[in-house]
């Protein structure tokens, strides 16, 4: 089963061949990303009708460069799946559209997938892990707690009532006159800083839901920062560091509330799973290791390059939901919101 991955959702065009592999993992026959953070750079972040034109620009190209890769034509490919949602609209439209046409010209099954299902399932991608297992899902635009109960089978935990930490990380960045994308810019600061010089808080420890908030943490940061105006170089990278710390204490409390709520909703999990762009932070990855160590549980991540958005895992979702049949017709629509896991009041 060879099933084509097209994501375009927000500034990465991306198109990904993959196959079932062995032990219950994926195999990626190709996998070609195409960054949008040129072209955003001087705005601070991704401009929606640039990030749909340059979709429009490269993804033929870059569908017909993964096929290549792949060493497969389109009559080889047994399903075309998609990121139907959620995400900026016009590039959603645009990868759901040219998927369509695939579709009907050559005859293959259409899977519309929500991009944040392919988060969730990356890590049986690339590891093979069983159900339910325990996820942070954390993006530029997304923040949630889900238990992992099967295909199609979600749980929400917990989620941010403000700012996903992602997008924390790139206003501060932005706040403190870093690069854009801001979060690697804000860890690669925090190396060298000092994470207890500042008081700031941890918003929502101790609270018996696992619900998130960062816009009071994102507020004390600016106070100090407006406190210390002009900031040296050294008074940047240690409200980095104090920020980072911040988030990483935040995410330990809000982790271990989620755990004892799992157990009410599926059993026991299998792994502690971490998934999207804020996976890539070190600092996050390593307390989430110690974490999964303390409650007995391995911890998967999948590899860096796996993190960002990419065609992979939507291919990969592809093929989960193509085995069970899963499928979808010429109607599918585009969605710039599309919820994929029922909160925990539902379960």
């Amino acid at each position: 089963m060879n099933v084509l991955g097209i994501e375009t959702t927000c500034d990465e065009t991306a198109a990904a061949l993959v196959c079932p592999g062995e032990g219950g993992r994926g195999r990626i026959l190709s996998n070609e990303i195409l960054s949008q953070i040129a072209e955003h750079a001087a705005y601070g972040g991704v401009v929606p009708e640039i990030a749909a034109r340059a979709h429009v620009e490269v993804l033929d190209r870059l569908i017909l460069r993964a096929l290549d890769g792949a060493g497969l034509r389109l009559a080889d490919v047994d399903g075309i799946a998609v990121a139907a949602g959620p995400g900026l609209i016009g590039g959603v439209l645009i990868g759901l559209v040219t998927a369509k046409t695939l579709s009907l010209v050559a005859r293959k099954p259409l899977i519309a997938v929500n991009h944040l299902e392919a988060h969730a399932l990356t890590a049986r991608l690339t590891d093979g892990i069983g159900f339910p297992y325990l996820l942070l899902l954390a993006s530029g635009g997304h923040t949630q707690l889900v238990a992992v109960r099967g295909v199609g089978d979600y749980v929400r935990l917990g989620t941010t009532i403000d700012d996903a930490i992602g997008e924390a990380f790139d206003k501060v960045a932005k706040l403190l006159g870093l690069g854009y994308p801001g979060g690697p810019e804000v860890e690669r600061m925090a190396e060298t800083g000092d994470p207890e010089r500042f008081a700031l808080p941890r918003p929502m420890l101790g609270r018996r839901d696992a619900n998130f908030s960062l816009s009071g943490l994102k507020t004390a940061l600016r106070i100090e920062a407006e406190k210390l105006a002009p900031l040296s170089s050294v008074d940047v990278a240690d409200l980095c560091a104090g920020f980072q710390a911040a988030v990483v204490d935040v995410i330990v409390d809000r982790l271990r509330v989620a755990m004892r709520d799992f157990a009410t909703v599926a059993g026991h999990p299998t792994a502690l799973v971490a998934a999207g762009g804020v996976a890539a932070n070190g600092a996050i990855r390593r307390a989430l290791t110690t974490q999964a160590g303390e409650a007995g549980l391995p911890f998967v991540a999948p590899p860096l390059a796996l993190c960002g958005d990419n065609g992979a895992m939507i291919a990969w979702a592809g093929i989960e939901r193509l085995r069970l049949g899963l499928v979808d017709d010429l109607t599918a629509p585009a969605r710039a919101r599309w919820p994929f896991a029922e909160p925990i009041a539902a379960a």
